[in-house]
């Protein structure tokens, strides 16, 4: 359940919360300290290597998580493994007031084509879409072929997912001869980069009109267009900074800083969580009525994590690939987009005296889609060519 008041939600955390009072203690401070939003940069952030090293150190949650673990309705996780959990309530995530801005209502069938595997998107959409009254396919991912018959076979008027995929399935009816007969006229995207071409060519090639949001896996929705698609408005639920990234003091208006989040839930209370993701507020007064600042979208990255269809890949991951293969001597992820899709390639030196043979790239690949969640091509290049970066962003 979210918390309104500011003041009540900082007592409240700072009550139930082991790791709330350590952060509290650590900035030598009380909780009539932090009366205010003006106050919480006298807290220090919340890094996710803190997060993912607090919940090794006091598992599963570290001491962020503030009611009874039978309170608790899920448990999803993400790499790392970070675990996040779901508390009480139909839309724990808050991802309705985005839905509802982008024009969902009662009566759309809507596929949602995010994992319900492990990772909470899937569930996160669903929950909010069916509290709208929508009828709810859960695709889940791939099977592109499937997907774009179910489109067509049960009139989706409503897509939620990725926009890379999205487009997949529509070339997919496209090339099947049934794109014409498709119902769908809406979709909703995050987690990956939606280009103005791509949402241009999805509006005037196939009558979709597409709206895009921004969250994270640990609080849920932070951000979300309206209509007007002129940046993002802030949830309700979540205070958002945007900060220097070195000092975590907040950065003025217009200016690019990092983005930070405090989830004002009283399950997992978490303060000041440093997202790596970089943005700028827009102080302009939104057409659509809406108070308050926005965010400019999502424009890079401060943290060394990248961002791979809807997935964050780490250096540290590459690392501990390469150091599972004693036939490797390096090992780099390169990043490339074809076709308005993620692609993933693993750049591979072999150590002397090893054989670059197909059966060995197989098993990297096999291995690296355990690992990083994520499928990649493996190419064997000659001595040398890997350089120090880990991850290559090519995009």
């Amino acid at each position: 359940m979210s918390i309104r008041d500011f003041k009540a939600f900082i007592e409240f955390a700072y009550e139930n919360s082991p790791a709330v009072r350590d952060k509290f203690a650590a900035a030598g401070l009380k909780p009539e300290d932090v009366r205010g939003v003006e106050d919480l940069p006298r807290l220090p952030v919340t890094r996710k290597s803190e997060l993912g090293r607090r919940q090794q150190e006091a598992p599963p949650f570290g001491g962020f998580l503030a009611v009874p673990l039978e309170r608790v309705q899920r448990i999803f996780a993400s790499p790392g493994p970070i675990y996040d959990p779901q508390g009480e309530g139909e839309d724990y995530w808050r991802w309705r007031q985005a839905l509802v801005a982008a024009g969902f209502q009662a009566g759309d069938v809507v596929q949602n084509t995010f994992s319900y595997h492990l990772t909470p998107a899937g569930f996160m959409f669903d929950s909010a879409l069916r509290s709208l009254g929508c009828t709810v396919v859960p695709a889940g991912v791939g099977n592109t072929e499937l997907q774009a018959q179910i489109m067509r076979d049960l009139r989706v008027t409503g897509y939620i997912g990725v926009p890379s995929f999205l487009y997949a399935l529509l070339k997919k009816a496209e090339e099947l001869g049934f794109a014409s007969e498709l119902a769908l006229r809406r979709a909703w995207i995050t987690a990956e980069r939606l280009s103005e071409e791509l949402r241009l060519l999805l509006r005037e090639k196939y009558g979709v009109s597409v709206f895009q949001g921004y969250g994270t896996a640990d609080t849920g929705c932070v951000a979300y267009e309206c209509a007007e698609m002129k940046g993002l408005h802030l949830a309700e639920g979540v205070v958002v900074e945007v900060v220097d990234p070195q000092t975590g003091e907040p950065v003025p208006d217009g200016e690019t800083g990092e983005i930070v989040i405090t989830l004002m839930e009283e399950t997992y209370p978490l303060l000041r969580l440093a997202t790596g993701d970089l943005s700028a507020f827009v102080a302009e007064p939104c057409r659509c009525g809406r108070p308050g600042k926005r965010l400019a979208g999502v424009l890079g990255r401060a943290a060394e994590g990248v961002k791979v269809r809807g997935l964050f890949l780490y250096p540290h991951q590459v690392a501990e690939l390469a150091g599972e293969f004693p036939q490797v001597r390096a090992l780099r992820a390169v990043v490339t987009q074809r076709d308005f899709r993620d692609e993933l390639m693993l750049e591979t030196e072999l150590n002397q005296g090893s054989e670059e043979t197909p059966d060995l790239a197989a098993t990297l690949a096999s291995r690296a889609k355990e690992l990083l969640r994520l499928r990649a091509q493996v190419v064997f290049v000659p001595p040398g060519t890997v350089g120090e970066a880990l991850v290559v962003d090519k995009r």
